[in-house]
């Protein structure tokens, strides 16, 4: 019953985690920047309010990268690779998608975006088991991982414009 009890509260966490990801990214893809906080505070406080206290965002890890397409998600950054080894070893040159001034595994660039910009919304979390026993079977920690991922296209709202002299 307990271990039923367990693995009822991991998928459910999961569940809220998915939940506050679908959520954020709702309000992410508008391009709507609130008066007194910012789109990312926004996505942040959003996805910590779903989860209704059982995970705190400050322990886990929330992230949004920046594609120039769907295909390109989790895909490295393209290099010429010289030696015909698939791994880029520095010397070989490459093209900086995300703009960094070096070569990434992951070509996505940190942030919210753009209108029409290709979105993936992260969250890391880790989560210990209620009873000791179980987290024996869990790790070094007694923690497992938990994660939930999300991709967007933002639509094509207008960019703000910024006062003059502001």
């Amino acid at each position: 019953m307990i271990g039923i009890m367990e693995i009822s509260l991991i998928l459910f966490v999961t569940v809220l985690m998915e939940g506050g990801l679908r959520q954020a990214s709702r309000f992410g893809i508008t391009g709507y920047l609130p008066e007194g906080t910012t789109r990312e505070e926004m996505v942040i406080d959003t996805v910590a309010e779903a989860a209704g206290g059982l995970i705190t965002i400050d322990d886990a890890h929330l992230t949004t990268y920046v594609y120039p397409s769907f295909d390109d998600i989790g895909k490295p950054e393209p290099f010429e690779d010289d030696d015909d080894n698939g791994i880029q070893n520095g010397e070989e040159s490459y093209i900086d998608i995300n703009g960094n001034g070096q070569w990434d595994a992951d070509m996505g660039a940190a942030g919210l975006g753009g209108p029409g910009s290709i979105v993936l919304y992260t969250i890391n979390a880790e989560w210990e088991f209620m009873t000791p026993l179980f987290g024996l079977f869990a790790g070094e920690n007694g923690k497992i991982p938990l994660r939930a991922s999300l991709a967007v296209r933002n639509e094509p709202y207008p960019e703000p414009v910024e006062e003059e002299g502001a």
